[in-house]
């Protein structure tokens, strides 16, 4: 056997093994990494509180991609799931997984916003690319921002943002604003005050309650005494429908107009009842918006699922429109991380709840909608906020 027939012979042999480790020495790493599938991970909540959202996630990625022919940049993809129990203890340890037992390209993920500096740190430490697809903690796109992280959803200010003018234009100056006492809560707390004060609205008093105590009756007493315009507020979950039911039940319904940031209401109007009618609340996204493109994209998501969409899985669908943006501006080479990045802080996506553009600080830059429940469904009356920014304070990318 000559030398060149054995080279030839290699190579070929070499060439049937793409992405395999043996082939390394052999191929450039432009077509070793066009060869091999693209590794995407999931860190989401699949048991738990959360175990909804994280599936309805991990659906709207996949319809995304799966419209683009289940490719990305004209690679397949091998997926790799860790439940992340929405257990911020674990964030680190879970996104370690993904990083360094499984190799993953990129991390989609999470919900919870104590997690996500788990998967940040590990984001910001390993360089691997984070798409955030919910949790809205300011640091990830403010002080502690990076390259390789950019969030598909909002960050917990934004839509209390659109809050402070809607309530003024509606003649309620003088506002409660009540929440749980932790960060999302804060944060959310940032964005009523800064909108609301500069429409010329006054804060009569700010109350919260420890998380997740749903105890409310003695400061909705309190509310009752101190006769405000309108109570603003940031509830989620259970914890919003027994809000709710409870500011009903203490007579304040019809009293005392409710607003709130709108996970008030995200899928919780059936467990609040009548205790939702004509609760008004901003969000970058309702379920009745009246354009071809959502309505197309709720039909097709029923289709293929068997249930209906709601913000996570539009959330989910927008996380996977960015990653094909990105993905074949570099013909599925995600190790060109500048011509990567580049591609996705100049995207456009086309998403069901409008056209938004991505920050600076890597944020969405998006419209916020002002919604009623009507019976039993979100609303749409209007656009509160065009293209609504985050600060990005103290970003420097």
């Amino acid at each position: 056997m000559t030398h060149s027939t054995s080279r030839r012979q290699m190579l070929s042999q070499g060439a049937a093994l793409v992405g395999a480790a043996s082939t390394g020495l052999l191929l450039p790493q432009s077509v070793l990494a066009q060869s091999g599938k693209i590794r995407v991970g999931f860190m989401l909540p699949y048991t738990g509180t959360y175990a909804q959202l994280g599936v309805a996630i991990e659906n709207g990625v996949r319809m995304a991609i799966n419209e683009q022919g289940g490719k990305l940049g004209g690679r397949e993809i091998e997926w790799f799931k860790v439940d992340d129990e929405s257990e911020p203890s674990k964030g680190i340890e879970n996104a370690n997984k993904l990083v360094q037992r499984d190799k993953v390209d990129v991390i989609i993920g999470t919900v919870h916003s104590g997690v996500q500096m788990g998967i940040h740190k590990v984001a910001r430490d390993s360089g691997v690319l984070s798409l955030i697809p919910n949790a809205g903690v300011h640091a990830a796109t403010r002080a502690l921002c990076a390259p390789n992280v950019f969030r598909t959803s909002f960050s917990n200010s934004q839509p209390t943002m659109a809050l402070g003018e809607a309530m003024v234009k509606r003649g309620h100056k003088k506002a409660v604003w009540i929440t749980h006492k932790y960060a999302a809560g804060d944060e959310a707390f940032e964005g009523f005050r800064d909108s609301y004060t500069k429409a010329g609205g006054t804060i009569v008093k700010e109350l919260g309650l420890p998380f997740p105590n749903v105890e409310f009756q003695a400061l909705l007493t309190e509310i009752a005494a101190l006769k405000p315009d309108a109570v603003a507020c940031f509830f989620a979950g259970g914890a919003a429908a027994k809000f709710m039911k409870d500011f009903a039940a203490a007579g304040l319904k019809g009293k005392i107009a409710l607003y709130g940031s709108g996970f008030l209401t995200e899928g919780v109007i059936e467990a609040a009842g009548p205790a939702a009618e004509g609760v008004m609340t901003t969000l970058h996204y309702a379920d009745g918006l009246d354009t071809k493109r959502n309505k197309d994209f709720r039909l097709a998501y029923a289709k293929t699922f068997k249930m209906q969409p709601d913000v996570y899985a539009v959330q989910g669908y927008d996380t996977g429109l960015l990653l094909i943006q990105g993905a074949n501006a570099v013909k599925g080479d995600l190790s060109q991380k500048p011509a990567l990045y580049k591609a996705m802080e100049g995207a456009v996506i086309d998403s069901p709840r409008g056209k938004w553009t991505m920050s600076k600080a890597h944020n969405p830059v998006q419209d916020m909608y002002l919604r009623e429940v009507v019976k039993g469904e979100n609303k749409v009356l209007g656009i509160a906020a065009k293209a609504l920014a985050d600060s990005g304070a103290g970003c420097r990318l």
